[in-house]
């Protein structure tokens, strides 16, 4: 019962996070892109501030569906697959 209670939270942070556009959009650059740093992917977006892009990137990252690797100075993000195929195939496509 209690994995199913993990699960369940999971799945609500999931959808929670994937309910704003702008987070949304987000996934689906990164499904087509792997590893874009927070500038890359803000200067595909144009109308989104660095700090909002950031909190967006922090949301969907506590959700686990983007994963971070650290390069110096530099973030880069790329999409959970497993996280993706599980709670939203859809962003898969």
């Amino acid at each position: 019962m209690a994995e199913d209670s993990a699960e369940l939270r999971q799945a609500v942070k999931v959808y929670k996070a994937l309910g704003e556009p702008t987070r949304l959009k987000i996934v689906r650059l990164l499904n087509g892109e792997k590893n874009l740093c927070c500038s890359d992917i803000g200067s595909k977006l144009e109308s989104v501030a660095g700090s909002t892009l950031s909190h967006h990137l922090k949301q969907l990252t506590d959700c686990g569906l983007l994963d971070l690797r650290k390069d110096g100075t530099y973030i880069y993000y790329c999409v959970n697959r497993e996280v993706a195929r599980k709670y939203a195939p859809y962003l898969l496509e």
